[in-house]
């Protein structure tokens, strides 16, 4: 399958998934609205995901990934398999141990995580037990991350991007039964993300069973580490778990901030993060799923020309798609809030706040996604240094940002900090790719960015004209009609824009690329 071909797969059921994403959000901000409590809740939940992406899915994956591509293509499936088995073995043993000492250490954790709950002794014992129930999670994204990364490397890309869809479906489930209860109670809420995270790994079973490669787990993980190449995921996943302990530190930085500000303001911020994914999920996820097995295959193969080739196809692609959602998300965000969220419990103020936070996530939004996309291009050639470097670095210019802009700008502070701490990272990265001659881009990018920002331009008027017709948050009593006119604007946008750009010469057949994948 090439290249194209397969970012339209994968994108289209990454769509799938945010919009389920967004449909979950949607009744959870109905059923719970923007307080105390769904600020415990995500607390919560985001103390399991910063542990799955420091040990599982971002540290892993990215040392695991370019060493399994290299044994697919160069020892066989025998040698491959033997190390599948003793990867897993010891990755799930560690993640055994790891959830059960967050079992009890929650109340530290929490602590340590939110010093603004520490006063309000019956939410923090609330954010405690959700901790709590909700930690076998990180044990579950661990099999997970594994499984995806080896159908990924098989080419077998449509179930690793479909599982996440599970977790959606789990909580929708929960949420559409507890909404016809008189007292609607957040533990359910945990109890159906443990109940996602368990489907995800039963429906990428039968897969890895069909490639040859279903992990076999042994009962002592020491035989795992006499493994040459698992020696050699450990010592490269060393500055990788570095590299994402600090960037889940900045996470709980900013956390323990939103903590400390007024009721409902970590959970705004949530909402707000929501929108954000649809398109950093998209394309970031979707690239990164892409580009990491590839370009360690053209690096094994010393082609330098297929490698910027692939990430020249990926970054223009990118600037096409993300550039526009920027616009929607920066122009549109009390439309795109009060349309999605302003039901229920969800009140005007919180549709307000949450508002905000989309503004400020849009202005960063391609570098979030830059960065999903660059980061990569260093793995898949084994340079981890750089990366680690610029991240460090970027997280402490994060700080700082925030020390400026949240006496301003409040949780909206925070978010600004994110996406401007992220362009400076991606520019980065960029630069270090070009200077080292790592990547060499195709001719034409000046034609490029000089027809994307006439259309942008004709993009941001049409936004602005058809927003100002309306009364967003006036139109809570006529849901129907505010959907309307929002996707009406959406419509008028989107033809504007690829018109635009079609008039301007723009060709399907320029962002195709026709070789094939490993």
């Amino acid at each position: 399958m090439s290249l194209h071909k397969t970012f339209i797969t994968i994108s289209s059921i990454t769509l799938f998934s945010r919009i389920t994403g967004l449909f979950r959000e949607i009744l959870f901000a109905r059923v719970f609205g923007a307080s105390i409590y769904t600020d415990a809740f995500n607390i919560a939940f985001r103390i399991p995901n910063l542990l799955r992406r420091l040990f599982a899915e971002g540290a892993f994956s990215q040392a695991f990934v370019p060493i399994l591509t290299e044994y697919k293509n160069k020892r066989g499936n025998i040698a491959t398999k033997k190390l599948i088995d003793h990867v897993a073995t010891v990755l799930i043993w560690f993640m055994f141990f790891i959830c059960v000492f967050g079992i009890i250490m929650a109340p530290i954790i929490v602590y340590l995580v939110a010093t603004g709950f520490i006063d309000n002794y019956k939410i923090f014992n609330i954010t405690v037990s959700l901790t709590r129930i909700m930690f076998p999670y990180v044990g579950f994204m661990a099999f997970i991350t594994l499984a995806s990364s080896i159908l990924n490397i098989w080419s077998q890309f449509k179930i690793p991007a479909f599982t996440p869809i599970l977790l959606n479906i789990s909580c929708i489930s929960i949420l559409l039964l507890i909404s016809f209860f008189i007292k609607q109670s957040i533990y359910f809420m945990a109890f159906a993300v443990v109940l996602g995270g368990a489907l995800q790994i039963i429906i990428q079973i039968p897969s890895l069973i069909k490639i040859g490669m279903f992990p076999h787990i042994k009962l002592n993980p020491s035989h795992g580490f006499k493994n040459i190449a698992v020696r050699r995921i450990l010592k490269k996943m060393g500055p990788s778990v570095f590299s994402v302990f600090a960037a889940q530190i900045s996470l709980m930085l900013n956390t323990n901030i939103a903590s400390q500000m007024r009721e409902g303001s970590l959970s705004c911020l949530s909402y707000a993060d929501r929108l954000m994914e649809f398109p950093t999920t998209l394309l970031g996820v979707t690239f990164n799923t892409i580009l990491l097995p590839n370009l360690s295959k053209a690096r094994i193969e010393n082609n330098t020309e297929e490698y910027s080739a692939i990430l020249d196809w990926s970054l223009r692609l990118t600037f096409l798609l993300a550039a526009p959602c920027a616009i929607i998300l920066i122009t549109l965000s009390l439309a795109l809030t009060a349309t999605i969220f302003h039901y229920g419990k969800f009140n005007a103020e919180s549709v307000i706040m949450t508002s905000n936070a989309l503004i400020a996530y849009g202005i960063g939004l391609i570098g979030l996604v830059m960065v999903k996309i660059l980061t990569p291009c260093f793995y898949a050639i084994q340079e981890i240094k750089i990366p680690i470097i610029t991240m460090i670095s970027i997280l402490i210019i994060i700080q700082l940002i925030n020390y400026l802009l949240v006496p301003i700008f409040a949780h909206s502070g925070l978010a600004l900090s994110i996406g401007l701490g992220a362009c400076l990272h991606a520019s980065f990265l960029y630069w270090y790719l070009r200077h080292k001659r790592i990547y060499i881009p195709c001719a034409g990018w000046g034609v490029f960015f000089i027809r994307l920002v006439i259309a942008l331009l004709l993009l941001v008027i049409v936004a602005l004209w058809g927003n100002s017709y309306f009364n967003w948050l006036g139109m809570q009593a006529h849901p129907i009609f505010r959907i309307v006119a929002l996707l009406l604007i959406l419509l008028f946008c989107g033809i504007t824009y690829f018109l635009a750009l079609r008039i301007m010469g723009f060709r399907f057949k320029e962002f195709k690329y026709s070789k094939n994948l490993i």
